[in-house]
């Protein structure tokens, strides 16, 4: 269990007002903010592709750090933490245990979305003990097909992005129809809602070596997923660009008894549309 002392601080359960912390391990200096109540198992968060501290949803994290104590970080690399990243999901995922064990926990549920979907496949894999609940949304196995042309999809909608003057997420996340467009701009805009203290953006390096790691992770031998015996919800949109909605699918056929939830009309951040009826079950979910 956790090492840190449960304070008579004021519980902190909006995102946007969450402090920034650093903790320093392996010669890595790893940014993070929490939030919520202290004690127990908390929730860590293993974000996207180009993510920081500054993009995850707080229509999803909010409702979540309610009752549970909460966690997002910047892996090795990546906004405000230090190091180079590295170019394999594998290597990812250890510099994650490193992080969470720094913090001196030894048990944790993670929700994790796309790139961070993979990190905590990998960590599961690795680290079986250390995982008791797993919600992966937005991702796809290793060696799953179609994985390794991210950065294909990334490139063009970062151009289409650019032509519009618009955020590329609203193209590589939602689709561009009637459904679609109001909720990427929605989407967006919570993305802003933080007005203090906000994260460094990642690296153009930082950016392309992900890429790497993800076509690597594309093209690599599958992991035995049947091994993960931990609850586990997958979720996703019925369209997504980036990581194949069957992908989804696949995940959920080989992790026994774990629950699957598509949602309609909607790509790559499906839940982030679908954030009012997603986020009760992820609460219930992770409550259980």
């Amino acid at each position: 269990m956790s090492t840190q002392n449960i304070s008579n601080e004021p519980v902190i359960t909006s995102y946007a007002l969450a402090p920034s912390r650093t903790v320093t391990a392996g010669g890595v200096t790893y940014a993070y903010r929490e939030l919520g109540p202290k004690g127990g198992i908390p929730v860590v968060f293993f974000v996207h592709l180009a993510g920081t501290l500054d993009n995850w949803d707080p229509r999803i994290i909010d409702p979540i750090a309610e009752n549970r104590h909460v966690i997002t970080f910047d892996n090795r690399g990546v906004g405000a933490s230090s190091g180079d990243v590295p170019d394999t999901v594998e290597a990812m995922a250890d510099d994650a245990y490193v992080f969470i064990t720094a913090l001196g926990y030894d048990r944790i549920d993670v929700f994790a979305f796309s790139l961070g979907g993979m990190v905590a496949q990998a960590l599961v894999v690795r680290h079986p003990e250390l995982v008791r609940k797993l919600v992966l949304t937005g991702t796809g196995p290793k060696g799953g097909k179609g994985i390794d042309k991210v950065a294909g999809t990334t490139y063009w909608d970062m151009l289409r992005a650019t032509v519009t003057r618009s955020d590329p997420k609203e193209f590589l996340f939602f689709n561009r129809n009637a459904a679609g467009k109001p909720a990427a701009r929605a989407f967006v805009g919570r993305l802003t809602e933080r007005t203090v203290d906000r994260d460094a953006k990642i690296s153009v390096k930082a950016f392309q070596t992900q890429l790497k790691a993800i076509k690597n992770w594309g093209r690599g031998t599958p992991d035995d997923l049947s091994t993960i015996t931990r609850p586990a919800l997958i979720a996703n949109g019925d369209n997504d660009r980036m990581v194949p909605s069957n992908l989804s699918e696949d995940i959920h056929r080989r992790i026994k008894g774990s629950e699957l939830i598509i949602y309609p009309d909607s790509g790559h951040g499906g839940i982030f549309q679908y954030h009012e009826q997603f986020a009760p079950v992820a609460v219930e979910f992770l409550g259980r």
